[in-house]
């Protein structure tokens, strides 16, 4: 997790429509991946495959409840939890933070709203790590430490160049998006990009003989052929 919108979000309520439309609200405010179900049994197994970082809950559910549902969830891993309710009663509320949710969002709600808190629960919730995050990259089993400049793989430790610092960073500031060729080359030579093409390339190959257990199959240094490269994210499985 490098920012809250690698964070995995889990939607569990009975109304097909609602979860269609909180997916692609999340979505399109940036989350990476988001999964719907419309039961418990659903989410139960959701929770151990998906591996959700935080869930959307509805609280009247075909199959059970949403309280009885969160409790069961929590015995197995703490993971944030925002119920999603028709219910404005009072002590529906208090119940459900009672029990330990993180919050509790009353239908029908503003989609601002809904995207505003779940990422206050979730800075709330991954603080440290996200923290940890803007220190080091992670990508596989390598590690990059931006504060010494150095990659680790393999057990061994490398150092980076100036220019394959800037590179990385670049890339790393748009993880999963593509960053063309004139964007890397005015983020490295001061001067813009004219003329640094080939000059670049040779910069990627050394770097990817850093970052990659197979430069020349590289799982992470992505080319893109005409237009630049990308910096994959971890798979999301």
């Amino acid at each position: 997790m490098e920012t809250l919108y690698d964070c995995k979000i889990l939607v569990v309520d009975d109304e097909t429509a609602l979860c269609d439309m909180i997916a692609e609200m999340l979505t399109q405010a940036g989350f990476c991946a988001v999964r719907t179900v419309q039961s418990c049994a659903a989410a139960r197994a959701q929770f151990s495959t998906f591996v959700p970082d935080a869930i959307l809950l509805d609280v009247m559910l075909p199959d059970g409840d949403g309280f009885s549902l969160m409790r069961a969830l929590r015995h197995e891993r703490d993971v944030p939890i925002l119920f999603l309710s028709a219910r404005d009663a009072d002590e529906d509320r208090l119940h459900g933070l009672g029990l330990g949710a993180d919050d509790y969002i009353v239908k029908p709600f503003l989609p601002q709203e809904l995207v505003l808190r779940l990422q206050a629960v979730l800075r709330r919730a991954y603080a440290t790590r996200l923290q940890e995050a803007s220190v080091v990259l992670r990508m596989g089993e390598t590690v990059v430490d931006w504060g010494s400049g150095t990659v680790t793989r393999g057990g061994q430790t490398f150092s980076l160049t100036a220019k394959e610092y800037a590179l990385l960073r670049k890339l790393a500031a748009n993880r999963g998006n593509i960053v063309t060729i004139d964007a890397l080359c005015s983020a490295v030579w001061e001067d813009g990009s004219f003329g640094y093409e080939n000059t670049l390339m040779v910069h990627i190959r050394r770097l990817r003989e850093k970052i990659e257990d197979t430069p020349s199959a590289p799982r992470w240094l992505l080319t893109v052929r005409g237009l630049g490269y990308r910096l994959a994210k971890e798979e999301v499985r």
